[in-house]
C-alpha cells in the first residue's frame, strides 16, 4: 500500500476501525508485551481474546507499531530489539550490540525507526526491511521517549526520565532547550504544528510551536509521569500514578473528559479508531474509543509496560 491511500485508510479508521484494518488485509491486533513473562501479547480488539503469545527475548519493555506493518520492541535490560511482523505476528529480526533500547517512533514510509539509546544517548535509525542499524546521532543525554514529525523532518527525545532538557533533530541537526519543568514524554500533534512534553515531576504539560520551540501554553495535568497520544482533535492523557486519563482539544487544551484507569496504566497508544493503556501493576489492556469512552479492559498479563497496533493476517 502506497503512502497516499494509508493516510487515507488512516482517517477512514477513526470511523471505522475494522473496514480500515480489512483495508490493510488484516485483523486489527493490539500487541502488548508481557514484560515479566518473555512473550509479546497479541491482542484481538474485537472479540477482547488474546489469541496468540510471542516468544522474544527477556524484558521486553517498550513497543511501536511502524504503520500497522512492524512493530519493534525495545528490551532496554538485554540491549537488544526485536522486529515483529504485523501480518504473521513472527519475529523477523533481533538486533543486538544496543546499550539501553527505550523507545522508539516511525519514519512517515515505515520503512525506518528512530530508536532511543539511553546508555549511549544516542538517536539510532533502524532499517526495519533489513533489520540493521543505519545511523547514529549523540543527543548528549540519556534518551527515553521520542517522537517524529509527520513530514519526518525533525524529531525530538527528552533526556531522560525527568530530563532537564529536551533535543530536537532537525535535518541532521541537534539542538536542546530546557522546558518549564522535569521533562518525560514528548509528542506531535497529528498536523505536525505543535509538540506536547509532559512532566516527570509535577501535573503539567508544555505545548510547543513545532517549528520555533515557543511556548504556547501549559495545561494542568494529573500525578507524573504522563504520556500522551492523538486521535482526530483530541488528546489523551494517561496518568498512571492517578489512574486516570484526561481527554483534552487539541486545538486549545480545553478538557473534555476524563476516564478512570487501572493504576499502573502509564503509556498511552492509539489506533484503528481506539486509545489503549496497558497497566503495570495489573497487566490489564484499557480501551476507549475515539471520544475517550470505556470500550473494554482486558487482562493480559502479570504486568504490561507497553502496546501498539498492527493488522493481522
Amino acid at each position: 500500500m502506497d503512502r497516499r491511500r494509508f493516510l487515507a485508510a488512516a482517517a477512514f479508521a477513526v470511523a471505522a476501525p475494522a473496514a480500515w484494518a480489512r483495508g490493510l488485509g488484516g485483523t486489527p491486533i493490539a500487541l502488548v508485551t508481557a514484560d515479566l513473562e518473555e512473550h509479546v501479547a497479541a491482542v484481538d480488539l474485537s472479540s477482547g481474546r488474546v489469541v496468540r503469545r510471542i516468544a522474544v527475548a527477556p524484558g521486553p519493555q517498550s513497543i511501536e507499531s511502524l504503520l500497522g506493518r512492524t512493530a519493534l520492541v525495545g528490551h532496554a535490560d538485554e540491549g537488544v530489539v526485536t522486529l515483529i511482523d504485523g501480518p504473521s505476528l513472527r519475529v523477523t529480526h533481533v538486533l543486538r550490540g544496543f546499550g539501553e533500547p527505550r523507545y522508539a517512533a516511525a519514519s512517515p514510509g515505515g520503512r525506518y525507526a528512530y530508536l532511543t539509546d539511553a546508555a549511549r544517548g544516542e538517536l539510532v535509525t533502524v532499517d526495519v526491511a533489513r533489520g540493521r542499524v543505519v545511523a547514529r546521532i549523540e543527543l548528549g543525554g540519556p534518551a527515553r521517549h521520542v517522537a517524529a514529525s509527520p513530514d519526518g523532518f525533525a524529531v525530538w527525545a527528552a533526556l531522560g526520565t525527568k530530563a532537564e532538557r529536551v533535543a530536537v533533530v532537525d535535518r541532521g541537526r541537534v539542538r536542546t532547550f530546557a522546558p518549564p519543568f522535569l521533562a518525560h514524554d514528548v509528542a506531535f500533534t497529528p498536523r505536525g504544528g505543535s509538540v506536547w512534553v509532559t512532566s516527570g515531576d509535577r501535573g503539567a504539560i508544555a505545548v510547543y510551536d513545532a517549528r520555533t520551540l515557543r511556548l504556547r501554553r501549559r495545561l494542568f495535568a494529573h500525578a507524573p509521569p504522563q504520556h500522551v497520544t492523538f486521535l482526530g482533535e483530541l488528546a489523551f492523557v494517561a496518568s498512571g500514578d492517578s489512574g486516570t486519563l484526561r481527554v483534552h482539544r487539541v486545538r486549545d487544551g480545553a478538557l473534555v473528559r476524563t476516564v478512570r484507569l487501572p493504576r499502573g496504566s502509564f503509556n498511552v497508544q492509539h489506533g484503528w479508531g481506539t486509545v489503549f493503556s496497558p497497566s503495570l501493576a495489573h497487566g490489564t489492556l484499557a480501551v476507549v474509543d475515539a471520544r475517550g469512552r470505556p470500550l473494554r479492559r482486558i487482562r493480559v498479563a502479570r504486568s504490561s509496560h507497553d502496546a501498539c497496533f498492527v493488522a493481522a493476517r
